[in-house]
C-alpha cells in the first residue's frame, strides 16, 4: 500500500468530510489492519484486490470471532477507502461494493433502568470538588444524551443558563442545541462556582473547558470512562459501564415516557432517523405496565 494513498484519504476525511480525530484513527486502523492481513497471507496486492480476497478476509474476521458490528465497521471503512481510490483512478473497481455481511441476531442497546440510575447518583453524593465534577458528568450524560467527545468538548461559553441549552459541537463539526434540566443546571453551577475554581488554582495556563481533571487540565474521554468506572464501583450495582450506555439510557427513557422519534433524533444529533430506530424497544417494566393497563384480561 502506498502511504501517500492513505495520507490523502485521511486528509480527505479531515478536510472535506470533517470527521473527528477519533473517527480518522478508526479508519486508519481498519485500513492498516487489512493491509497487514494481505501482507501476511500473500493473497493479493492492495491495488488489485478482488471480491474473492475480500470474502477470504471476512471469513478470517468471523473466525477471529469479531462482533458483527466490528466487522461491519471495518467493511464500511474499507469500502469508503476503495471508493476514494476509485474516484482518484488509483484502482479500477471497489471490491467492497459487492460484499454483504451475514445476518446476525439483533442486540438491543444496553441501558440502565431508573432504579439503577438512582443508585449511580447516590454514589456521587458529597461536596468535594471531584465529587461535584463526577455528579455533573453523570447529570450531563444522562440528562442530555451527549456523546463523550461532545461532553469533554464543552466550554463555558457553550452553556446558555438563561435558555437552558448547550451549544454542542458534534460529529463532522455539526452544531446543535441540546437542552439540559434543573438537575444538570444545579450541578454545573455548583461545580463552576466552587469545585472547578479549586481544582484550577495551581494551573499555570487557564482554559475555558467545563470538565477538568484533578490538576485542573481539560478532562479527556478516557478520563470520563475512568470516572464512570469508579462510580460503578462505589455504587450497589455489579454491571459495567461506558459513556454510551448513558446516551442509550437517555434515549430509552425519553421514548418510554412518550417522546416522539423525531425529537429524540434531533436531541441525539443523528443525521438519519434509522440511526435512532434502535431505541424503539421499551423496557420490560414498561411492557408490563402497558400490558396491565390496556389488555382486558391482564
Amino acid at each position: 500500500m502506498e502511504m501517500d494513498d492513505l495520507t490523502n484519504f485521511l486528509r480527505y476525511l479531515d478536510v472535506e468530510r470533517q470527521y473527528s480525530v477519533l473517527t480518522q484513527l478508526a479508519y486508519e486502523e481498519d485500513i492498516v489492519s487489512f493491509y497487514h492481513f494481505l501482507d501476511e497471507t500473500g493473497e493479493a496486492d492492495f491495488k488489485s484486490v478482488t471480491v474473492q480476497e475480500v470474502r477470504i478476509y471476512l471469513a478470517y474476521l468471523y473466525d477471529k470471532r469479531y462482533s458483527r458490528n466490528t466487522i461491519s465497521r471495518k467493511t464500511s471503512s474499507l469500502r469508503s477507502f476503495y471508493q476514494f481510490l476509485l474516484k482518484n483512478k488509483v484502482v479500477q473497481e471497489n471490491p467492497f461494493s459487492y460484499v454483504s455481511l451475514r445476518k446476525g441476531s439483533f442486540k438491543l442497546p444496553r441501558f440502565f433502568y431508573e432504579k439503577e440510575m438512582e443508585a449511580l447518583f447516590e454514589a456521587v453524593e458529597g461536596d468535594e470538588p471531584l465529587i461535584q465534577r463526577n455528579r455533573m458528568i453523570l447529570e450531563i450524560l444522562y440528562g442530555s444524551g451527549l456523546r463523550v467527545s461532545e461532553c469533554v468538548g464543552l466550554k463555558l461559553r457553550d452553556i446558555d443558563f438563561e435558555n437552558h441549552v448547550f451549544l454542542v459541537h458534534g460529529k463532522g463539526d455539526k452544531e446543535r442545541y441540546v437542552p439540559f434540566g434543573t438537575f444538570a443546571e444545579e450541578a454545573m453551577q455548583l461545580f463552576i462556582d466552587n469545585g472547578r475554581v479549586e481544582l484550577m488554582i495551581s494551573l499555570v495556563n487557564s482554559h475555558s473547558f467545563l470538565l477538568v481533571n484533578h490538576r485542573g487540565a481539560p478532562l479527556t474521554a478516557r478520563g470520563v470512562r475512568y470516572i464512570l468506572k469508579s462510580i460503578i464501583e462505589k455504587s450497589s450495582l455489579t454491571t459495567d459501564i461506558h459513556p454510551h450506555m448513558l446516551r442509550h439510557t437517555f434515549a430509552t427513557h425519553l421514548l418510554n415516557n412518550g417522546a416522539d422519534m423525531r425529537t429524540v433524533q434531533e436531541l441525539l444529533g443523528h443525521a438519519s432517523l434509522s440511526s435512532t430506530q434502535i431505541y424503539t424497544h421499551v423496557t420490560t417494566e414498561n411492557l408490563q405496565k402497558n400490558y396491565r393497563h390496556f389488555h382486558p384480561r391482564a
